[in-house]
């Protein structure tokens, strides 16, 4: 089975946590049926498929963020979906490659929430969507972290509860409250 195959099969089966998923969701399923290379990082009418990992250390219920250098927020670790990668291979590499984490594994075998955001231009990359698919995934080494100065200005743990208003926003809110049920009931 081809990713695109395969991730549609994946949102299919997934049930969206609000209205504003919904919407994600359904237009993430459309980017996937019409758009002519949905994972391409050259396509930016409407955007690209990327992916992303919340990165949580289950033994203190802590979440990893960076502080991203050419964004300037906290976020999660994420990006582009590279080669013929599928999303949650992304996801995984991109957790890895801006946390330096080594043991990184899903804490459920498929996405936790969708969401789609603007990226704003950059270079010879205008305004366009990211049409993110979000993992949750763990570390059993938290004190192992080494920062990507390419890629952020700061690496930090904080508890669940901090995160939600460092990165200000609902989606990744919802997303927390997400893994918080998770992890309890682990």
């Amino acid at each position: 089975m081809d990713r695109k195959t395969e991730l549609l099969e994946e949102l299919r089966r997934y049930r969206p946590g609000d209205l504003q998923e919904a919407q994600n969701h359904r237009a993430v399923l459309d980017l996937l049926c019409y758009g002519a290379a949905p994972f391409s990082r050259a396509e930016f009418v409407p955007g690209h498929i990327t992916a992303s990992c919340f990165i949580v250390d289950p033994s203190s219920s802590r979440i990893l963020l960076h502080h991203h250098r050419r964004l300037n927020r906290w976020l999660q670790m994420g990006g582009h979906v590279d080669g013929s990668e599928s999303a949650i291979e992304a996801a995984l590499r991109e957790g890895a490659e801006e946390s330096g984490l080594p043991d990184l594994e899903l804490l459920t075998g498929e996405v936790i929430d969708v969401d789609v955001h603007e990226i704003p231009p950059a270079g010879d990359e205008p305004e366009h969507l990211h049409f993110d698919l979000r993992y949750a995934v763990a570390t059993s080494s938290p004190e192992s972290i080494m920062i990507a100065p390419e890629e952020s200005n700061e690496l930090s743990w904080f508890e669940l509860d901090r995160a939600i208003p460092l990165m200000n926003e609902c989606a990744s809110s919802r997303a927390i409250l997400k893994i918080k049920r998770l992890l309890s009931g682990r």
